[in-house]
């Protein structure tokens, strides 16, 4: 397994393109798309469609690792969770991009931006909000709120946006998404629910970069891998699972 796999539950790398159109809906060039990944993904063989109307062709959650790709009204998605090995998570990413332009009609004109992920999640039964606290600190403009009789942390997820050059077209993201809530916080009874961190590298289209959807996609991944290992891992995920599994 990739060596992300030993700090988290789950760890997935997804790709997210998004668009200033709406994509193709019909039944024929929505099967096409599908069947083409399926060709190169066989065991991708649970399609569906969502209440809302997206759709989505995925392998088997049960196994553990698995691909998914989805196309929903603006916004084309693919991931792929807990991959071997980094390489083949883009390899799938990489397909989807040479095969929008053709089978879906997207451009670089339609683009409005395109995002590379890195998901890790963590099952926890307890206070998500107050381990993220614990390990990751508060504000001192904030902190001293918690010496307050009877204060308690029930929501806490922190969020930052850094822009990477000049024009601010390209931009990481990291944020913390908990799923503890305020009754679990009063009664005390917690479940086993996902934590999650997700740093996002995107690229925004319009008058940003003159290059194709692979050539992004390549840079993007480099730099998002480089950030992960540099800053991610060692600050955010590291400590965290650390702080959970010590609970």
């Amino acid at each position: 397994m990739n060596g992300y796999n030993s700090f988290a539950d789950d760890y997935y790398i997804n790709l997210n393109l998004n668009t200033e159109m709406e994509l193709p809906r019909s039944r024929d060039t929505v099967l096409h798309f599908f069947e083409r990944m399926q060709k190169t993904y066989p065991d991708m063989t649970n399609f569906y469609s969502r209440d809302n109307g997206d759709f989505v062709l995925e392998e088997d959650k049960e196994k553990g690792h698995y691909r998914w790709v989805s196309l929903e009204s603006r916004r084309l998605c693919s991931g792929c969770v807990n991959p071997f090995a980094s390489q083949d998570a883009y390899s799938q990413h990489e397909e989807v991009l040479e095969l929008a332009p053709y089978l879906l009609s997207v451009s670089t004109l339609d683009c409005e931006a395109l995002d590379v992920l890195f998901g890790f999640d963590f099952t926890y039964g307890g206070n998500h909000d107050e381990i993220v606290a614990e390990v990751l600190g508060i504000n001192k403009a904030m902190e001293g709120m918690l010496d307050l009789s009877g204060a308690r942390i029930i929501n806490y997820e922190p969020s930052a946006t850094f822009a990477l050059d000049e024009n601010c077209r390209l931009q990481c993201r990291l944020s913390i998404e908990t799923r503890t809530n305020a009754y679990q916080v009063r009664t005390g009874e917690f479940h086993d629910d996902q934590l999650s961190v997700y740093f996002t590298v995107r690229q925004y289209w319009g008058v940003g970069p003159k290059m194709t959807f692979g050539e992004s996609f390549a840079r993007q991944r480099k730099i998002g891998e480089e950030l992960v290992e540099s800053h991610v891992l060692p600050n955010v995920v590291r400590p965290l699972a650390q702080a959970i599994s010590a609970k």
